[in-house]
């Protein structure tokens, strides 16, 4: 039995991949906000009988979180020094090279 033989399309027909295929493309929008409402139900109806994409939208979705919360960290001072003295050595290596 495949994954999306546990999934439901409409009435309780199972989801076929095609179907999976486009709810997993709009969950991208739906995790961005870009979604209408009447779209938002609809993957979010897929979402609570699919288990696979359900599975795949908590990846994104932590991922998107993770990504997000680096981008606002800095990194320590002697960190950042010791980066740019690196890059500085090798842009000094390639201009003598």
């Amino acid at each position: 039995m495949s994954d999306h033989e546990h999934a439901h399309g409409e009435a309780g027909a199972p989801a076929s991949e095609a179907e999976c295929a486009d709810f997993l493309e709009r969950i991208v929008y739906f995790l961005d906000n870009e979604l209408d409402e009447a779209d938002c139900a609809d993957v979010r109806v897929h979402l609570d009988t699919c288990n696979p994409c359900l599975e795949k939208y908590d990846l994104q979705r932590t991922v998107k979180q993770v990504v997000a919360r680096s981008c606002a960290e800095a990194a320590p001072a002697d960190l950042r020094a010791r980066v740019l003295m690196r890059v500085r050595e090798v842009q000094v290596r390639i201009s003598e090279g």
